[in-house]
């Protein structure tokens, strides 16, 4: 009869993170592991594999990516994040926190290659970091629902999907939020994500969500693959449902925060920014300024993203005097910046450092 270890036993005995043990569970990396509840269970006899992720030519596996299309997504600039990055990363930077993480593209990518003591994530959508916190701590059980969600939906003809995807959203605005809910909530959030029209996650200032039906003949929402990885990889991660500003309490001189807030809009059509009932306006982004200070007087290492007025503006100096005597760079990044499709393109975005 096999005997088993914890992750945290494994971690100890192999010399790596807690984590990344999970993750390695997660890719079948590991034989004959299995599942205890929420918990991967390793053999005693197992033995550290090798590491693939910086392998000489082999393909590597599918890294994990995001769960959730979300604005302002970051999966087209991580090198240009990583290239940022503090030199120290991973050795006297043990920690990292990310409020505003979003669909946590460079949230994942860094978890994957890097390992911390400690990491913070946070957001003020209490939807959002539900769903962290459904994948985190109930994968099996959300897997389960947006199988029976995937498969009702693709066997319906397309006036009863559309039918069905307005339900649903109304399911979901009406349905509060409590531990009896969540994997119902998470569920419906996912699947209204890729259901709707363009991906968006948008509401009204009812705080109720308002995005139009897609119009797609399928969908594919139960990425279990995915979703193990996510949910090995978020093991022992704080996840909050909260306000930007309490990462202060979290930062020490040995941490990394990365802020990537709602971004500032370039122009009268492009204010979208209601990812909640309550908008980001120009007084949030003073603000947010202040606690960068403030982090940066702590000695915390701190890196912002945010939109460029000078795109469409050039004498615009908004950021420019906000964050005067820090670290600006100007980097390429592809988004729309009004509503005609024509105009979608290379335009400059922000990236702020305080090293």
């Amino acid at each position: 009869m096999l005997q088993y270890m914890s992750c945290r036993d494994a971690a100890e005995r192999w010399n790596i993170s807690q984590r990344r043990v999970s993750a390695l569970c997660a890719e079948n990396r590991i034989p004959n592991v299995a599942m205890l509840g929420n918990m991967w269970i390793i053999p005693i006899t197992a033995e550290k594999p090798t590491d693939a992720r910086k392998s000489n030519g082999a393909t590597a596996t599918q890294k994990a990516h995001p769960f959730i299309k979300w604005a302002g997504g970051k999966a087209q600039l991580l090198d240009v994040l990583k290239s940022n990055l503090p030199s120290d990363i991973g050795r006297t930077i043990k920690r990292y926190a990310e409020p505003f993480v979003g669909g946590g593209a460079f949230l994942f990518s860094l978890l994957e290659e890097y390992s911390f003591e400690e990491i913070y994530i946070s957001d003020n959508n209490k939807e959002l970091m539900n769903a962290y916190l459904v994948i985190r701590d109930n994968c099996n059980e959300l897997l389960n629902t947006l199988n029976a969600l995937q498969n009702e939906y693709n066997g319906l003809s397309t006036e009863l999907q559309e039918q069905f995807y307005y339900e649903k959203r109304e399911e979901f605005n009406i349905t509060e939020l409590t531990d009896k809910t969540k994997v119902q909530k998470a569920s419906l959030l996912i699947f209204l994500n890729k259901s709707c029209f363009n991906g968006l996650y948008r509401v009204n200032k009812k705080g109720k969500y308002n995005v139009p039906f897609g119009k797609h003949s399928s969908i594919s929402i139960c990425d279990s693959e995915n979703l193990t990885k996510i949910s090995a990889i978020l093991q022992n991660v704080v996840i909050k449902a909260c306000d930007y500003q309490e990462v202060m309490e979290f930062a020490d001189s040995s941490t990394l925060v990365y802020f990537d807030p709602p971004y500032r809009p370039l122009n009268i059509t492009s204010n979208f920014t209601s990812y909640t009932e309550t908008d980001f306006s120009d007084k949030n982004q003073i603000e947010l300024s202040e606690l960068f200070k403030a982090l940066s007087n702590k000695g915390v290492k701190v890196m912002l993203s945010n939109s460029d007025p000078k795109n469409t503006n050039e004498n615009d100096n908004f950021f420019d005097n906000l964050y005067a005597g820090y670290n600006i760079l100007r980097v390429n990044a592809s988004r729309m910046i009004n509503s005609k499709g024509s105009s979608r393109g290379k335009i400059k975005e922000l990236l702020i450092k305080n090293y």
